[in-house]
C-alpha cells in the first residue's frame, strides 16, 4: 500500500470453551476522506477491504463475508480501544534557497504549521530528512543535505522542541522529487522532509 496511511481495527473474541477464536476487522476511514485498503489473510484465503466501515471476521479456517458497519455501530462497541490509538503520523515538506540552508519564503509559512502541529501533539518524534538537487559534487551534496536537516532540528530546539526526540538523515541528491540531469537546478528538490510521529 505504500505510504497510504491505512488503519484497522481488530478485536478478539472467545467462542464458548472450544479453541475456536475468531476477530473482526473494520477497515476505519482516513481523516483526510483518501481512499484506503487492507488485505485480510486467514486460513488460505484473502479478502480486500477497500470502503470505510466495511468489515470482515477472520477465523482460524478462514474468512467470513464481507459486511459493513455503521460508523455509529462502530464507535458504540471500539470507541474506547479507538480513543487510546495514537494519533497518525504526519508529513511537512520545506524547501531551502539554492546551495544554503535558508528557507525559501513560503516554506516559512509552512514552518509555522509544522510548529502548531507540534504544539498542538503532546509527544512528537520526528525523522528530518534533508535533500539537494543535483548542482555540485556529489560529496558536498550530501554534506549539505545534513547541514539542511540539522539546521531544520535547531530551529525546532529554538522555538522549544526537545532535540532528543528529533532524528536527521542526509540522502544528498540520490532520492530527487523532480528528476533531473546532473548540474540541474531543481528548487523542489532542495527540501527537507519532515516525518512526525
Amino acid at each position: 500500500m505504500g505510504m497510504n496511511k491505512t488503519m484497522g481495527l481488530a478485536l478478539l473474541m472467545g467462542l464458548g470453551l472450544s479453541a475456536c477464536v475468531s476477530e473482526r476487522v473494520v477497515l476505519l476511514p482516513q481523516a483526510d476522506g483518501r481512499p484506503s485498503a487492507v488485505i485480510v489473510r486467514s486460513g488460505g484465503q484473502e479478502q480486500l477491504l477497500d470502503q470505510p466501515y466495511e468489515t470482515v471476521k477472520r477465523r482460524p479456517g478462514g474468512l467470513s463475508g464481507t459486511d459493513t458497519m455503521s460508523k455509529d455501530e462502530v464507535q458504540s462497541r471500539f470507541g474506547e480501544a479507538i480513543a487510546q490509538m495514537p494519533e497518525r503520523p504526519v508529513r511537512f515538506t520545506l524547501h531551502f534557497l539554492e546551495g544554503s540552508t535558508e528557507l525559501t519564503p513560503e516554506s516559512r509559512e509552512q514552518f509555522q504549521a509544522l510548529r502548531e502541529e507540534l504544539a498542538r501533539r503532546q509527544v512528537a518524534e520526528m525523522l528530518i530528512v534533508g535533500h539537494t538537487d543535483r548542482v555540485g559534487e556529489l560529496k558536498a551534496n550530501d554534506a549539505l543535505s545534513l547541514e539542511r536537516a540539522q539546521a531544520m532540528r535547531e530551529a525546532l530546539k529554538a522555538e522549544g522542541i526537545d532535540a532528543e526526540r528529533v532524528e536527521v538523515a542526509g540522502r544528498g541528491e540520490r532520492e530527487p522529487l523532480v528528476k533531473t540531469a546532473d548540474e540541474v537546478p531543481e528548487p523542489r528538490n532542495r527540501r527537507v522532509v519532515v516525518n512526525v510521529r
